[in-house]
């Protein structure tokens, strides 16, 4: 038994030699799970910030942002804000982290001053473009979700928050962000890119929209009550956001669907109140109820 053990593990140590032979970039980027990974963060936000602290302590970790005076709270990390620096510091992997705005033009810039084995990745919320640009891009790429931000996220206690990975990304680039966000306590799923549109769609474009009609009919108020209050705080915090991100999460392709059923409600309603109507009201309640008793406690009235 000792020498079937030995003759098997020989045969083993020489397939590993012969896979990592064939395979180096494979296992550059395995052994680089466990050492510390030279990675770019490019955008000096309040995304891109929270990813510097997230990764400075465990890798070695650099900067690209335009915008000097952005930099100034940054620490832990190089800081660039000229392509050639970049170069120098050859990143294995890059993370953009900029406004979904210039997240192509940025990947645009970088990729000509990346080594080919360096993996690209992205953490927008909007994927328009990107399965595309990644496929044309000859690069490795991992696209990922954090559905959270700064806007409404408590960064120090993200255990009740999700992100999402896309399916179609590089399989160790998948690994390094799921053990990444896994460890951040996040609830995680995987989605191809069309089904992430989809419940990108659902899950913002519906809040952004209530939203929007309650801001757009609200009156200020001397003495709000409670729930006016908390509509008025999460207001403060959609309206804060980047007025190109908005734009794009309503013009995803499926939001307009999700949009129209809000209008068919809120048209039942409408009627419903006109016509004073108790026993349909009763109805209406009973069925939202219903859709949201999955997530929400209701107590039996």
């Amino acid at each position: 038994k000792s020498e079937e053990r030995r003759v098997k593990n020989s045969y083993a140590f020489m397939g590993s030699l012969f896979f990592k032979q064939e395979n180096s970039s494979f296992f550059t980027l395995r052994s680089s799970l466990y050492k510390k990974m030279r990675i770019l963060i490019m955008g000096a936000g309040k995304m891109g910030s929270f990813f510097i602290d997230l990764l400075s302590f465990d890798h070695e970790v650099a900067v690209y942002e335009k915008d000097a005076k952005r930099l100034r709270f940054t620490y832990n990390c190089y800081r660039f804000t000229k392509m050639e620096e970049i170069e120098m510091f050859r990143p294995e992997l890059v993370i953009n982290a900029v406004t979904v705005k210039y997240t192509l033009p940025a990947f645009e810039e970088v990729l000509p001053h990346l080594s080919h084995d360096c993996i690209i990745s992205d953490i927008a919320s909007v994927k328009t473009g990107l399965q595309e640009f990644y496929e044309k891009s000859g690069f490795r790429f991992v696209s990922t979700h954090p559905m959270f931000g700064p806007t409404f996220a408590n960064l120090n206690q993200l255990s009740e928050e999700n992100a999402v990975i896309i399916k179609e990304g590089d399989y160790m680039g998948k690994i390094f962000f799921k053990d990444l966000y896994q460890k951040l306590g996040l609830s995680l799923h995987e989605y191809t890119f069309d089904e992430h549109d989809q419940t990108v769609a659902y899950s913002l474009s519906i809040p952004f929209v209530s939203t929007f009609s309650f801001a757009a009919v609200m009156k200020h108020q001397d003495a709000p009550g409670t729930t006016f209050k908390r509509h008025m705080q999460i207001a403060k915090g959609v309206l804060n956001e980047d007025d190109y991100l908005l734009q794009e999460i309503l013009f995803n392709p499926y939001t307009s669907g999700q949009v129209a059923q809000i209008r068919e409600e809120l048209a039942e309603l409408i009627d419903i109140i006109d016509h004073k109507d108790a026993k349909r009201m009763k109805l209406f309640l009973t069925k939202i109820r219903n859709h949201v008793k999955e997530d929400i406690e209701i107590k039996e009235k």
